[in-house]
């Protein structure tokens, strides 16, 4: 089957368009206040979430070049999943503004490879500083209060894993 191609603004507006549908569906569950997402299975019941990589899983667009966004986009949260083991949701959401202000710059006549280079020097830089801010948990409760967080402010998960980090040790 012959290969069809997008070029320019055209290839950069498709593929806009299907990062933000991928994030837009991902970023409702989002935080405390997030919502759950109710996912159809091809059998079996539906499946409700609040679980962001879960929900990016799930998406597959017709156009393949929105689909390109979308995967490239599920790539950052699955990676992120990988890595840190949550945080997918608020990647997803910052891979989208990024790629969101990037094809901006790039239309208003920006070099796409130094937008990368400004990308790549700002990462370096929050990093730096988020090791500056950061702080280890020393308490039980500390632990507890990041667990209850990470289980959607569920504090029994969040005491059971400070219970459990405590029996382990840190």
């Amino acid at each position: 089957m012959a290969k069809q191609l997008q070029y320019s603004e055209k290839a950069r507006a498709s593929i806009l368009s299907g990062v933000n549908q991928l994030a837009d569906a991902v970023k409702t569950t989002l935080g405390p206040k997030g919502r759950n997402a109710i996912l159809d299975k091809k059998f079996g019941a539906p499946t409700i979430t609040k679980d962001g990589v879960t929900v990016a899983k799930e998406i597959e667009l017709k156009n393949p070049y929105e689909n390109m966004g979308a995967q490239l986009v599920k790539e950052v949260a699955s990676k992120t999943s990988d890595i840190a083991g949550d945080g997918t949701t608020t990647a997803t959401v910052l891979a989208q503004a990024i790629y969101r202000e990037g094809v901006k710059n790039i239309t208003a006549g920006a070099n796409p490879m130094e937008i990368k280079r400004g990308i790549d020097k700002a990462v370096e830089v929050a990093i730096e500083e988020l090791k500056k801010i950061s702080k280890p948990c020393q308490t039980k409760k500390e632990i507890s209060q990041i667990g209850s967080i990470s289980a959607n402010n569920d504090h029994t998960i969040g005491d059971l894993i400070a219970e459990a980090m405590d029996k382990v040790g840190k």
